[in-house]
């Protein structure tokens, strides 16, 4: 049967996750203090410091669908599909 040391008798081990730490990124001033939801749009309004709207750029948004065709309904092998997509 093993003994076991005491505290004492334990060689300490470096952390093996130590080696990946870094420091923090240098943080940035965003040019906004608020964003709130705008209940007729349901899109964020964020606004700086004074409360005047702060424009964050354009997104383009996306949509796609997807159909599925079957040429024998008892095997799953002769099944296909195709999709389509829109971006603006």
């Amino acid at each position: 049967m093993p003994t076991h040391g005491t505290p004492a008798d334990l060689t300490p081990v470096r952390p093996w996750g130590i080696g990946r730490l870094a420091p923090y990124p240098t943080t940035l001033k965003l040019p906004y203090a608020t964003v709130t939801i705008d209940p007729t749009t349901q899109l964020g309004v964020f606004r700086d410091l004074q409360g005047q709207t702060v424009e964050m750029g354009k997104h383009g948004t996306s949509s796609g669908t997807e159909t599925s065709t079957a040429t024998n309904l008892d095997s799953q092998p002769d099944q296909g599909h195709d999709q389509d997509s829109e971006q603006d």
